[in-house]
């Protein structure tokens, strides 16, 4: 092992047991950004978590998620680090990693406190005044104006003529039967606190996240396949040289082959942004077109049509489909405004002066007090009453 990464070794150490100035704090973050090494030293730690508790008990999945996704202390500037626990359990939290916030406030993630248990469906409000997270859950439109319930433990088949359409738990299914020139559209529509994934008839599957739609054909005919979404959806297109697929949001249009790529499109964001995880896409908008390389993202504003490419942290972007928020320099409002999607919670919050940055990853699995409780170490405050929340920002 060389000095230099014996050093920042032991400066981790020092951190994690509450022994660093903010100098060591400030030279441990910089080494961790600058270089990947640090990744085979969390696999390590990681490792040797999972067999120091290990060879005390078996610890459920939810519970280490939970454990890795507790946030239960913030080092602000000209402190010294103090942890309430001095376990092994750090290892869980060195393993989430240290995350340096735009704000020059530090997250870590921590021991874990008492375990609470939410009896709630259908993100109603618990007895205990918590709101549960999201679901598999949506609402099938179909050509003819019926509406079809979908949720996480649903199994039926529809009849659409020559289509079949299978709902199988959290996902439905399209197959076609023979062929027909009659083409009908459905639309798949998830509300607030609700996701779902679906594969459409040239086997493309399709994730929809909270407060999101598509219309879609029941059989993709012509030389063409075209889907139109609001929201934000990951695509993994089924590849079909013959037949290009189009995703089209109000005036942008994407055009793959097949590849893998998400668009977030919501109207209460300032931008629509669609990022390449793989393959090769054309973001068109308007008179102005860009063709997206793996790891790029094509961010166009709706109000001028103006369209810039940049690379893009692609994990972050799709976390939201793997079960995580994930943040990075992100405002306190653009947090509020995934949370309310997620949790189908509206908000009350009026920004004053400079907003603080937060960076990390969190499961969306998590009850919403967790997630406020992570929030409120940069002074903010929160009320929620019923399905309303309350924000006060911290100076």
């Amino acid at each position: 092992m060389s000095s230099s990464t014996d050093h920042n070794e032991k400066l981790l150490q020092k951190y994690l047991d509450g022994q660093c100035t903010v100098a060591e704090i400030e030279e441990l973050y910089a080494w961790l950004q600058s270089t990947g090494s640090h990744r085979s030293l969390l696999a390590a730690m990681q490792q040797e978590f999972q067999k120091t508790m290990g060879e005390h008990h078996e610890i459920p999945s939810e519970v280490s998620d939970r454990i890795e996704t507790r946030l239960l202390q913030d080092i602000s500037r000209g402190k010294v680090v103090k942890f309430r626990q001095r376990t092994r359990i750090r290892w869980a939290a060195a393993a989430v990693i240290l995350v340096l916030l735009g704000s020059g406030m530090y997250y870590y993630m921590s021991a874990v406190s008492s375990r609470k248990t939410f009896t709630t469906s259908n993100n109603a409000v618990a007895d205990t005044g918590d709101i549960a997270p999201g679901t598999n859950k949506a609402i099938l439109i179909l050509a003819n104006g019926d509406v079809v319930t979908l949720d996480s433990a649903g199994n039926q088949v529809i009849n659409q003529g020559q289509t079949i359409v299978r709902q199988k738990n959290g996902q439905l299914e399209y197959a076609v039967q023979g062929n027909s020139d009659a083409v009908v559209y459905n639309t798949l529509t998830v509300p607030r606190g609700g996701q779902f994934n679906i594969v459409l008839p040239d086997g493309s599957r399709v994730w929809l996240n909270a407060a999101s739609s598509m219309r879609y054909p029941t059989a993709f005919n012509g030389d063409h396949r075209e889907v139109e979404l609001q929201g934000q959806g990951y695509f993994e297109v089924a590849p079909n040289a013959r037949q290009p697929f189009f995703v089209k949001v109000n005036n942008l249009e994407v055009q793959v082959l097949g590849t893998s790529f998400d668009i977030m499109a919501y109207a209460d964001e300032k931008s629509i942004n669609t990022t390449l995880v793989e393959g090769l896409v054309n973001v068109k908008n308007g008179t102005t077109e860009q063709r997206l390389k793996p790891g790029q993202q094509a961010i166009v504003d709706p109000a001028t049509g103006s369209m810039v490419v940049k690379q893009a942290d692609v994990d972050q972007v799709i976390a939201w489909k793997t079960g995580f928020f994930e943040f990075d320099n992100a405002s306190l409002g653009a947090i509020l405004r995934q949370l309310a999607r997620w949790y189908d919670i509206d908000i009350s919050y009026n920004q004053t002066g400079n907003e603080r940055l937060f960076g990390g990853r969190i499961s969306r699995s998590l009850p919403l007090s967790d997630i406020l409780h992570m929030l409120e170490a940069n002074g903010s405050t929160f009320l929620l009453s019923g399905r309303k929340l309350t924000v006060t920002s911290g100076k």
